[in-house]
């Protein structure tokens, strides 16, 4: 086997260490499953099977069965898992329990789950360099296999089996476990909680799951600020998004299940969860246009709820349109179909462009208004320079002076124009004698 007395099965570090790490996290799991999650660039699955049989020499793996299909399944030693924690560079605290007894029955839901890891992770393969040799020529350094679609994360990326406790009374625990747990920030996910379905149970079985995650991402705490929390913040980074952190149920029909059967009972989980995925709609009061008010969906106490197929991430990998986010109607990219498209953020964008074009309304109205005030003033000059000068006043018969009488004089006691004397002489005709006196005795005009 080319070992020696400590790992006679040949098994060098670095593969020992991607054997703890992923039954670390997989808790039970076929050295081809361990192969594809860490290593795939290596050309089979044989070191991995050394590394296990030199690790379970060492009292730190263990095999006690195998998968439906015949693969032998291992799984960690209190010692192993330890060792894992070591590796993954976590607390012993949060690598949960060995998984002792699973591989009995086959675990066809770990099993499952296992291949839903393998499929969002998708781990490059890289490349690897034969062993220096005295052949007369060179071997060439091993390319790596063509890679497929990108994944996300490594699997450090991951934990399985998370308990999250509820209320309870005496003894009985309550708790709702998730099948596992990725944390992508750089894909969009902090935190994505994932159901794995072997579409085994019903379909009401299934989504009562989903209320009690709700029950749970209800439960408040006190942060050391004394500020209340929810208490899953104390567990998981925030999700940049209103909301519960989201859910991601991956369906695996295997051979049991028909394509209109998956879809009946895709159908009816999403009708039964309706309440918790839908939010709450909230009325602004905005009118529009055709006289409606506007709102936003208010997802403060939802939780989004993704569904998507084993077969589809295997095909086409996490990052291609494999989600179908309950409400959205359509199948979409992870990041899509993580995304809120009608809460309050989209709602108060969508507010201060309004907001936005009455003000360039306003603006443009105050322009125009200002330009025909400019017009008129521009024409009103115009028509001052080019009228002819108004010809003066014709003069009193009387004395000679204008008609209109002298500047800045008033007379308020002059009797009506007459269109041929002064407002003076007006009132001086209408004091003079009338009659026969008048004609002998009168003043005579310019006396």
């Amino acid at each position: 086997m080319g070992g020696s007395k400590t790992y006679p099965y040949g098994s060098t570090g670095a593969v020992r260490a991607h054997v703890l790490a992923a039954l670390g996290v997989l808790k039970v799991a076929s050295p081809d499953q361990i192969h594809r999650l860490t290593c795939p660039g290596h050309k089979d699955n044989k070191a991995i099977r050394n590394a296990c049989l030199d690790l379970a020499r060492h009292g730190l793996a263990v095999s006690e069965g195998s998968a439906r299909d015949g693969n032998k399944l291992w799984g960690l030693t209190p010692l192993g898992l330890g060792a894992a924690a070591e590796v993954l560079a976590r607390p012993l605290s949060e690598m949960g329990g060995t998984a002792r007894g699973a591989a009995r029955s086959g675990a066809p839901h770990a099993m499952a789950v296992n291949e839903t890891i393998i499929a969002i992770t998708r781990t490059a393969p890289e490349p690897t360099r034969p062993i220096r040799r005295t052949a007369a020529t060179p071997l060439p350094v091993q390319r790596a296999a063509a890679s497929g679609p990108a994944g996300i994360g490594t699997v450090a990326s991951w934990a399985t089996e998370v308990a999250h406790n509820l209320p309870s009374s005496g003894r009985n625990r309550s708790s709702v476990q998730a099948d596992a747990v990725l944390h992508a920030p750089e894909a969009g996910a902090p935190v994505l909680l994932v159901e794995v379905d072997n579409c085994t149970e019903t379909a009401d079985v299934l989504a009562a799951k989903f209320d009690r995650y709700r029950r749970f991402f209800r439960l408040k705490t006190k942060d050391p600020q004394g500020l209340e929390i929810p208490v899953w913040r104390t567990l998981y980074p925030p999700t940049v998004r209103e909301g519960h952190p989201p859910i991601a149920v991956v369906f695996n029909p295997g051979i049991r299940t028909g394509e209109q059967a998956l879809k009946n009972r895709m159908n009816r989980v999403l009708d039964l969860t309706r309440d918790i995925w839908s939010g709450r709609y909230e009325r602004r009061g905005v009118l529009l246009g055709d006289g409606d008010s506007d709102g936003y969906q208010n997802y403060a106490d939802a939780i989004p709820l993704l569904f998507t197929t084993l077969p589809r991430l295997q095909k086409h990998g996490p990052l291609d349109a494999v989600w179908w986010r309950c409400g959205h109607r359509q199948w979409e990219p992870l990041t899509d179909a993580l995304t809120n498209p009608d809460d309050i953020d989209v709602w108060r964008r969508r507010d201060n462009e309004r907001s936005r074009q009455r003000e360039q309304q306003l603006e443009r109205d105050r322009q125009q208004q200002q330009a025909e005030l400019q017009l008129a003033l521009q024409q009103l000059q115009e028509a001052t320079l080019t009228s002819p000068p108004e010809p003066p006043p014709a003069p009193c018969e009387r004395c000679g002076r204008p008609i209109t009488g002298e500047p800045g004089i008033r007379y308020d006691d002059a009797p009506p124009d007459d269109g041929r004397h002064c407002p003076g002489c007006r009132i001086d005709l209408a004091r003079q004698p009338t009659g026969l006196f008048k004609a002998l005795f009168g003043r005579q005009p310019g006396t």
